[in-house]
């Protein structure tokens, strides 16, 4: 979860959230819009008060009838962006408000259809339902920082945690105070106070900014975007002063690193879903293929049963089966669960030889589509091993890359600390020089150097010659009777030593922070690649498994057909018996064995063994008793 260090996102209402200054297009309805619209542009170029400007346009304005500027506002356009913009921020936890200058006729329909939490505006003054020229409201005397801090001391809030946007100069004291401040196509007198300026007229791009600078500030590291200090600094040979020189700087991906893990959460988290369901074709196939055995063994004991009540004529053992039969029937409840067999749309053949070439060719077909369901089903093991695999990368190299990153940004710290310190020093060195009589020195030297200029490159009378000869000599003297005191010579010679130490100390950090730098950066590249890799396998993982589950569909398909050929064939299996029903030396063999197996279960129920039904019915078969 995000942590917001931004809560509150306050809006200007004209040429911010509505595409139109609001009092211009009222002063439409009376054709006085050149005139409104020129005061409007006073106050927003910071020429007039904000105050005098509102009261001297809605003086114009006496006499309009309220219906129609309702109308008006329910015809404004909004900001290109607005709708996404308002509604992006509160989904991500924003509050949302409006502090203008305009007029609740306007705003409180735009606020209905943004959905708005808090709005602050002026009101026109109306009577039967006619404008009479006055205006009153918060901002008519009052600022908007007013508005605000009214605003944030009620929702207990602090301006840090606040950003605003507007684009005109009465937006100025609450862009100045707000964290951040952020002029959306403004006037160039908002655009000097203003944090960051957005030229587009699309508030999405506002949008960008401030999710940006949240996702910036749960970093906590206000210098996150700022890139290494590659220190160019050179030591001059003369003063041996420490010169400070503009720092390069290299691309921070800060950004990216926000992006890489949410993207990661989110291919994991689709992992971990799929692997959920992964086994869903393979069980449903064993269960499938579970009840077929099952069934079709309920099937043969039944019709055996059926068969063998038959050939004794044996009433009892017929009451027996008929007491036992509604038991099997009902036994396989679980062909009603939500994996159910479709139901079969072919015709049966009108031969039981036909049904039987039908049976085999689906046999046939249903063995092929099986060995294609697992075929797709190994795919689908192996490409979510890959996944798995390369995710595990991702999260490492991931980790690899913020770790060079914190890295980075605490050697900048010490690099600052370094610099501020030889900074202070250098200071305290030309302090020294200057009150050392150095100062002096120089300007004689360049006083010098100008007359010896004139004297070489220029033709002078004798007289004026002389003269610039004489104070160049003068001035050579006073330049040797000055001397500099040798404490601060020492002292001033020391310093220069600190100075040089913490300058080496900056280049040897911002060789480390440089190459901490690149680590990153190629641990982000690294990632990229493993990231494209991890989402192609699990392209293929989620087709794989498609196919995989359209044969399994294809497959319980061609299953239920062959449950109902097998009743077919089922319900001809007694008459078959009962024709095949020979004194051959098969039939005698299989008689002679189950009236050994009669009499070994016999002997056990002696014994005190309960019998089965089954067994019952081998007993009565060869009269047993």
């Amino acid at each position: 979860m995000v942590i917001l260090l931004i809560k509150l996102v306050v809006f200007d209402l004209d040429n911010v959230i509505i595409d139109g200054e609001g009092i211009d297009e009222i002063g439409k309805l009376i054709n006085i819009e050149d005139q409104i619209a020129a005061i409007t542009e006073q106050a927003m170029q910071g020429d007039i008060d904000f105050e005098t400007s509102i009261k001297k346009r809605v003086g114009l304005l006496k006499g309009v009838a309220t219906d129609d500027i309702k109308t008006l506002a329910n015809e404004m356009p909004l900001m290109k962006g607005a709708e996404e913009t308002v509604s992006s921020l509160k989904e991500n936890g924003f509050e949302v408000a409006i502090i203008s200058g305009s007029f609740d006729i306007i705003a409180d329909t735009i606020k209905g259809k943004l959905d708005v939490d808090n709005i602050f505006t002026n009101s026109l003054v109306e009577e039967d339902g006619i404008l009479t020229g006055e205006v009153t409201g918060p901002l008519v005397s009052g600022s908007k920082l007013d508005v605000l801090s009214k605003l944030i001391e009620e929702k207990g809030y602090t301006l840090d945690e606040c950003v605003a946007v507007g684009d005109g100069a009465n937006d100025i004291s609450m862009i100045e105070s707000a964290k951040y401040g952020i002029a959306f196509n403004a006037k160039p007198a908002l655009k000097e106070n203003a944090d960051i300026i957005v030229e587009t007229r699309d508030l999405t791009d506002v949008l960008n900014v401030i999710i940006n600078l949240n996702s910036e500030n749960t970093e906590g590291d206000a210098d996150v975007d700022k890139e290494v200090a590659v220190e160019t600094e050179v030591v001059e040979t003369t003063d041996v002063v420490v010169e400070n020189q503009e720092e390069e700087q290299v691309a921070d991906a800060t950004e990216e690193v926000v992006e890489e893990i949410e993207e990661t959460e989110e291919v994991v988290e689709e992992a971990e879903e799929e692997v959920a369901e992964e086994e869903v074709a393979e069980e449903e196939t064993a269960e499938e293929e579970a009840e077929e055995a099952e069934e079709e063994a309920v099937e043969e004991e039944v019709a055996e049963a059926e068969e063998e009540a038959a050939e004794e004529e044996a009433p009892e053992a017929e009451e027996e089966v008929a007491e036992e039969k509604p038991v099997k029937e009902a036994k396989p409840k679980k062909s009603k669960k939500k994996n159910a067999l479709p139901e079969p749309d072919f015709d049966l053949a009108d031969t039981i030889e036909g049904v039987r070439a039908q049976k085999d060719e689906r046999e046939e077909r249903i063995a092929k589509v099986a060995d294609e369901r697992e075929a797709f089903n190994r795919e689908a093991k192996e490409q979510r091993k890959i996944r798995d695999e390369l995710n595990s990368e991702l999260k490492e190299n991931l980790a690899k890359a913020i770790e060079f990153r914190d890295q980075r940004n605490e050697i900048n710290k010490q690099v600052e600390e370094n610099k501020n310190a030889r900074n202070k020093v250098n200071d305290e060195i030309k302090s020294l020089e200057w009150s050392s009589g150095k100062k002096d020195k120089i300007r004689i030297e360049a006083e010098i150097k100008k007359i010896d200029k004139i004297i070489e490159t220029r033709v002078l009378d004798i007289k004026k010659e002389n003269q610039l000869v004489k104070n160049a000599n003068d001035l050579r003297k006073e330049l040797a009777e000055i001397k500099e005191d040798d404490k601060v010579k020492e002292e001033a010679a020391e310093l220069k030593k600190k100075s040089e130490e913490y300058h080496a100390k900056v280049v040897e950090l911002s060789e480390q922070a440089q190459e901490a730098h690149e680590q990153m950066l190629s641990y982000f590249r690294k990632t990229d690649e493993i990231r494209t890799a991890a989402d192609e396998a699990h392209k293929l993982f989620i087709q794989a498994r498609k196919n995989a589950s359209a044969k399994h569909e294809e497959f319980k398909m061609i299953l239920s057909e062959i449950h109902v050929i097998n009743k077919k064939l089922g319900s001809n299996k007694n008459r078959k018996r009962r024709s095949d029903k020979s004194g051959g030396s098969s039939n005698n063999k299989k008689n002679r064995e189950e009236k050994e197996r009669a009499e070994s279960i016999f002997d056990k129920f002696k014994n005190g063994k309960k019998l089965s039904t089954e067994e019952l019915l081998l007993l009565q078969k060869y009269d047993i008793n």
